[in-house]
């Protein structure tokens, strides 16, 4: 268990609103170094309306939803295990086309965004046993 620095007082578990600002940050960071289209950023979100994201996009919101943070948790976790998978090609993997099953000879983002957070999970799950 966390404890705030000597006090022996449980830490206080961040919130969505301390959460909000620093993922929406990483999550376009990661965004712009796989080169997204603004679709596939909104479909990675779940997001339908260009306007909330645009919101989004310029910080302009105190708390996101629990399933985007979901969903951007997931993105982190594919982002990092690819960069340990493969340094040098990390970010172009999720456009070239894949032969795994998981994908059958279509690029990753077409899984990623396709608007379920079950395909971001099962992609996080891919990247993982491949990380062994």
């Amino acid at each position: 268990m966390a404890t705030a620095a000597h006090s022996g007082v449980p830490a206080k578990a961040p919130s969505r609103k301390d959460l909000s600002g620093p993922a929406l940050r990483t999550f376009f960071r990661i965004a712009d170094a796989w080169g997204l289209k603004e679709a596939e950023q909104m479909k990675l979100l779940g997001l339908d309306s260009r306007s909330t994201f645009q919101t989004w996009k310029r910080g302009a919101v105190a708390a996101i939803p629990k399933d985007a943070l979901e969903r951007i948790s997931y993105v982190m976790g594919i982002y990092k295990g690819l960069k340990m998978l493969l340094p040098r090609t990390a970010n172009e993997w999720v456009r070239k086309p894949n032969d795994a099953p998981l994908f059958a000879g279509r690029p990753a983002i077409e899984r990623m965004a396709s608007g379920n957070v079950a395909d971001l999970y099962v992609v996080r799950q891919y990247i993982d046993a491949q990380r062994g």
